[in-house]
């Protein structure tokens, strides 16, 4: 399988459409460029985003932004059926049959308007899928060139293994964050470094600005005193943890905001010390580690 290169930080476009900013075709492109001048090139969809509208949108705003396909890489996922009349569905649930698949990746190609795809991902595991039909499905797409590399998101590591007996997995991408450290405990983590797997982390800044409660409290308290120390802000240092993981993390970023985007980019020249890496994690924990 041919080996893809991602930029260390990951734009994430849930948002950018009709489930957030409800950006138009300008303030896309304007947007797209402006990641770029960050070295932030790779750009993360999901056929779902906007109720399957957000892939079009970009892929609208991408054609006219004069950028070289070559130069950037694209990620997309497929899976989750939502309930929608187009697609006749009654009840949200995941497809994961060959001509689904394969169906699903053409649909993505055409709303944004590019040959191929850096990486396809399935977006969350079903109980019903059937190995055999998604490697079929798999091999036959990177055959003809329509996807560069082949991956899972929020998947466990048996269910990883179940894949790896029928195909190659690159990466996978799951929720990893300050708030929601449970990969970092439970495998998942030392598995995809083992296997050499890619590793994303959605929902880099977790539930920090989200949710008030005894962890998101004690990490707060923490921050506030290596903001200091390191000149930076609590975001920063949220990803600068991240990135310090061995299993070299690409977080993917979710927000649209132009210098939100610049500050998180600098979050890649931040050197935690040993130290207040587990100052943080201890805040996460709620007690030192064992």
């Amino acid at each position: 399988m041919e080996e893809c290169r991602f930029s260390r930080l990951i734009a994430g476009t849930m948002t950018w459409g009709a489930w957030g900013k409800q950006l138009n075709k300008n303030q896309m492109n304007d947007l797209i460029h402006h990641c770029i001048s960050q070295n932030i090139t790779t750009f993360d969809h999901a056929d779902i985003y906007g109720g399957y509208s957000t892939e079009a949108e970009f892929g609208n705003a991408f054609a006219e932004s004069g950028v070289e396909r070559t130069t950037v890489q694209i990620i997309s996922k497929c899976g989750i059926q939502l309930i929608d009349t187009k697609r006749k569905t009654e009840v949200k649930h995941y497809n994961y049959n060959k001509s689904y698949i394969t169906w699903s990746v053409e649909q993505s190609l055409k709303k944004l308007k590019t040959d191929y795809l850096d990486l396809l991902l399935l977006h969350r595991p079903s109980p019903l899928m059937e190995p055999e039909d998604i490697a079929e499905a798999i091999t036959e797409l990177i055959d003809c060139g329509k996807i560069k590399s082949f991956g899972v998101s929020n998947f466990t590591v048996s269910q990883m293994e179940l894949l790896l007996t029928y195909l190659d997995v690159s990466a996978n991408q799951i929720e990893c964050s300050l708030t929601a450290p449970k990969a970092l405990n439970d495998g998942t983590l030392d598995y995809l470094c083992l296997n050499n797997m890619t590793t994303m982390a959605w929902s880099p800044l977790g539930d920090l600005y989200k949710k008030e409660t005894k962890q998101t409290v004690r990490i707060h308290n923490v921050l506030n005193g290596l903001c200091e120390k390191y000149q930076t802000s609590k975001n920063q240092l949220l990803l600068a943890w991240l990135l310090k993981h061995p299993a070299n993390l690409y977080p993917v970023l979710g927000t649209t905001t132009p210098d939100r985007i610049t500050k998180s980019a600098e979050a890649l020249q931040i050197h935690l010390d040993l130290q207040d890496w587990f100052k943080m994690w201890e805040a996460s924990l709620g007690n030192e580690v064992p």
